[in-house]
């Protein structure tokens, strides 16, 4: 796939070099405007003509990576949560202020009057050596970026599961679709015999109305998979960013993975223990047992390393003083240093119990956390058991509905010589194709279903990753003759049961009126 800046530029450069001078655009005579119109109807029909190549399953992923808003936020609140350790680490760092000040100073008193100015900095640096509460925050601050990564991890998991069940879901409306309208087809094919052999007296009226209501309702069942197709691909476009077009199909003949290993209590073992969701509630159960310990410090002493240094500069301008005056604002003017080191310590004492009540805050904290912990792994072995049933028994469904369609199958054809040969009745043949036609929609849908639970089955487990995506892809194709869901149907259907039409002059979904 060209880049899309790279073909667009090949567009503009084809478009370009298509392009005639304006001087031959300006000559061009009608006989060859119509030549070039003619041309480019022809390549317009043409490339209307060809069929578009189908998307699959990993190009859409592709996509989703740098449009779905919800991996955006994610990313976002990652980047945003990583800095906990940097600014937690910084309360254990020193700090250094500066400051500078520059104050004029007007002194009067009757006729005497005195204006100086004075202007000066210092600088103080303070090195935290004890501060337990500091420290605390700055193991969280760790917990708090583990905790990021696994809520990240967990997103591109999700986003994994997301674009797959948008993708099956729209290939299952697109096969409920397509077998709705073969189902109708062979209805209508039905329809038109009840008609044929109702107005030459072969059959009762009976035979005609019991198939123009399965073809009522097979037409009901075509619109809503339309419309049910219809806002799958709306909520697949949400995901990726545009309007999905034509699908990779998954291919006929091809063999579901069963999942590896083969043993539910080693799926139980790995959620139990590596599911994000039990990773971020361990991280969270952490993150509060360092706030309990954190509160604890309002007990502590804090010791810190201080240093700090001055100086000022005094000025005397403007003096009306009198000798007689001594005043010590007019004494003791110029520059002046001074400088200072030590150890500070400070110990609270009371606090109005705020402390207690802290503590008592934290440790509820902390229990709930230790709750949510549990619900995280009995929720994780419920999700690991779930989905490793349905992959199982899913591939027992597919295998069991597989041969119910070729019974099916069978089924119909019997139906239909019987009808044929008078042994059964119309509606024989309709409540076969019925049969024949929701057997093949559970089939679609357990294929697909047992495809979603293996990839659920692994991220219960936390071991979902893009490669699992590319074993999927494998198993679909761009050829829709090669689709599983719909070759059964092909094998089955006439070449011209699209042709079969109800009598002459009955719109399909009417009923033929009665000769009399």
């Amino acid at each position: 796939m060209r880049p899309p800046r790279l073909a667009a530029r090949l567009r503009a450069d084809k478009r370009a070099s298509a392009r005639p001078p304006r001087n031959t655009r300006s000559i061009l005579n009608a006989r060859s405007a119509s030549v070039l119109a003619i041309a480019t109807m022809l390549a317009a029909l043409i490339g209307h003509s060809a069929p578009a190549s189908a998307t699959d399953l990993l190009q859409l992923y592709s996509e989703a990576q740098g449009r779905d808003a919800l991996i955006a936020s994610a990313r976002s609140s990652y980047l945003a949560n990583i800095e906990a350790l940097p600014q937690a680490r910084a309360a254990l760092l020193p700090q250094v202020t500066a400051r500078y000040g520059a104050v004029n100073t007007h002194y009067g008193s009757g006729n005497i009057s005195n204006t100086f100015g004075s202007s000066g900095y210092s600088l103080a640096l303070t090195q935290p050596i004890f501060h337990w509460d500091s420290w605390q925050s700055y193991q969280q601050g760790k917990l708090t970026v583990a905790s990021a990564e696994a809520a990240f991890a967990q997103a591109q998991q999700d986003l994994i599961l997301r674009v797959a069940t948008a993708y099956f879901d729209v290939l299952a409306a697109q096969d409920d679709l397509a077998l709705a309208g073969t189902h109708k087809q062979a209805i209508a094919e039905q329809l038109a015999s009840a008609k044929r052999n109702f107005e030459v007296g072969n059959a009762t009226i009976v035979d005609s109305n019991e198939a123009q209501a399965s073809f009522d309702q097979a037409t009901a069942q075509e619109i809503a998979a339309q419309n049910t197709l219809d806002v799958r691909r709306a909520a697949f476009a949400r995901i990726v960013g545009h309007p999905v077009g034509s699908l990779a199909t998954l291919r006929a003949g091809s063999t579901l993975p069963s999942p590896e290993p083969n043993n539910v209590a080693d799926w139980v073992t790995q959620a139990e223990q590596a599911n994000y969701g039990v990773q971020l509630q361990s991280l969270t159960l952490e993150i509060a047992r360092r706030e309990t310990s954190k509160a604890k410090s309002g007990y502590m002493p804090s010791v810190d390393l201080v240093a700090a240094g001055a100086h000022s500069n005094v000025g005397n301008a403007n003096s009306l003083l009198s000798s007689a005056m001594s005043s010590p604002s007019s004494q003791g003017t110029g520059p002046s240093s001074a400088g200072q080191i030590g150890i500070q310590v400070s110990i609270p004492i009371f606090s109005g119990g705020s402390v207690q009540s802290k503590m008592r805050q934290t440790l509820a904290l902390e229990d709930k956390a230790q709750s949510d912990l549990d619900d995280a792994r009995r929720l994780a072995v419920l999700s690991a058991r779930t989905s490793y049933l349905g992959v199982s028994s899913g591939l027992a469904q597919v295998r069991a509905l597989e041969a119910a369609e070729q019974s099916a199958q069978s089924s119909v054809a019997s139906n239909k010589l019987g009808y044929q040969v008078g042994i059964r009745i119309n509606a024989d043949v309709l409540n076969a194709e019925d049969k024949l036609f929701t057997t093949r929609r559970d089939l679609a849908k357990a294929r697909y279903s047992t495809l979603l639970s293996s990839l659920q089955l692994k991220a219960s487990a936390a071991t979902l990753v893009d490669t699992d995506l590319q074993l999927l892809n494998a198993l679909l194709t761009e050829n829709p003759d090669a689709s599983a869901a719909m070759a059964g149907a092909r094998e089955a259907t006439p070449a011209n049961a699209g042709t079969a039409l109800p009598a002459r002059g009955v719109r399909p979904g009417t009923t033929a009126p009665l000769r009399r």
